[in-house]
């Protein structure tokens, strides 16, 4: 269930001191071929750390031969250093595996404006390029983790029981906050052993994270560090349909965003928000996203309190097309808003447990987009308050 169950993949995880606590905080993640693609997506954030600057640059002819992540400092807003910091890394990292530093493709996460401890970085590389091995997929997934408490794989086929296509797709994500659109405070390494050239795999990645990890939205916030990347072995032999393809790592991805989402930072409630008959999938996002951004929504469902009166105010902000005298809103179920006024009543709606859904009936077309996110509760504030002391 990890990033080495598709065959040419070797990874490790150690912990090389870069975090507070000790704990894991480098990861190697190398494709051993015979294929070398590659795909990624970045934060459209315009304040972008050095390592996405740099495998921006990577991963621009389709070859990645590695991936070196690192936990405990994001190497953001640190200047030509910083960058220097970075190619650094890709330079060591290849002299290791015997690759070129063009090929390797860095990411960081943690804390903004400090330079990275590189003595530490470096050492932990060297020891993480001595501990790869095939079943190494859960220790990179540790390693990466900073506020998640759990880490976060996924594999396709879900079983190895199931009947696949004659290939594989592994995944590890971290993140917990500052989930929103040019993906999240979030680092996603995606491997698969299918046969597929670098333009299949970045159509496929894209048609992908548009309805996954874009769609999770947190807080609103987006960070520097936002990556995704696939990478392709072609171990298997096999080179599926571009469809099913996209249709199978599409689903490996809504795994992780709701392992993402789940796991946000002190939430008591995960929230789907569904927008429905709307005139184009663009009003349905965007309504959806208004109600996943408002805090008072969030706030009223922390108290378990379902207020669809602050779910229309925030339909109300959008320019999506609608009749305010024909909304519906329905809350687990329960439809208690109706046709822009009352409907059944709001008691009837349960909010005791962590699921949560919230459906919006726009009455203008057939188009629909659902955006997950979470309440807003006091542990929320005082970690993100905490979070650099």
């Amino acid at each position: 269930m990890s990033i080495t169950t598709p065959g040419g993949f070797r990874a490790a995880g150690v912990a090389a001191g870069l975090k507070a606590s000790g704990g894991s905080d480098v990861a190697l993640v190398v494709n051993d071929g015979p294929l070398k693609h590659a795909a990624a997506v970045f934060t459209t954030n315009r304040v972008a750390a050095a390592p996405v600057l740099w495998s921006r640059q990577v991963v621009s002819d389709g070859r990645v031969d590695a991936v070196v992540l690192n936990s405990g400092g994001a190497n953001a807003c640190t200047g030509p250093e910083g960058f220097a910091n970075t190619h650094r890394t890709a330079e060591v990292t290849a002299d290791l595996l015997g690759v070129s530093a063009a090929d390797v493709f860095v990411c960081s996460t943690g804390l903004i404006g400090e330079q990275l401890p590189m003595d530490k970085l470096l050492a932990g590389v060297s020891e993480a390029a001595g501990n790869l091995s095939s079943g190494g997929g859960p220790a990179a997934a540790e390693a990466i983790m900073t506020t998640d408490t759990v880490s976060k794989e996924a594999r396709y086929p879900a079983s190895p029981d199931t009947a696949s296509e004659g290939y594989s797709i592994g995944g590890m994500a971290k993140g917990a906050g500052m989930l929103a659109p040019g993906l999240a405070t979030m680092l996603v390494v995606l491997t698969t052993d299918a046969v597929l050239p670098p333009a299949q795999l970045d159509a496929a990645l894209r048609a992908a994270v548009r309805v996954s990890f874009d769609r999770t939205d947190a807080d609103g916030c987006m960070s520097t560090n936002d990556t995704v990347v696939l990478l392709a072995s072609g171990a298997s032999g096999a080179t599926p349909d571009p469809d099913q393809f996209t249709s199978a790592l599409t689903g490996l991805c809504l795994d992780l965003a709701s392992q993402l989402i789940t796991d946000a930072e002190g939430a008591s409630h995960t929230i789907a928000i569904t927008t429905v008959r709307a005139a184009s999938e663009a009003d349905a996002e965007t309504v959806g996203r208004a109600v996943a951004r408002s805090n008072l929504f969030k706030t009223a469902i922390f108290g378990n309190d379902p207020n669809w009166g602050r779910v229309l105010a925030a339909v109300g902000t959008t320019d999506a097309a609608f009749e305010p005298d024909r909304l519906n809103v329905s809350m687990n179920g329960v439809q208690i808003c109706r046709n822009g006024g009352i409907g059944d009543s709001r008691d009837l709606v349960d909010l005791s447990g962590r699921e949560v859904t919230v459906e919006i009936d726009l009455a203008a077309g057939t188009a629909s987009a659902t955006i997950w996110t979470n309440d807003l509760t006091h542990e929320y504030v005082h970690e993100n308050s905490a979070y650099s002391s």
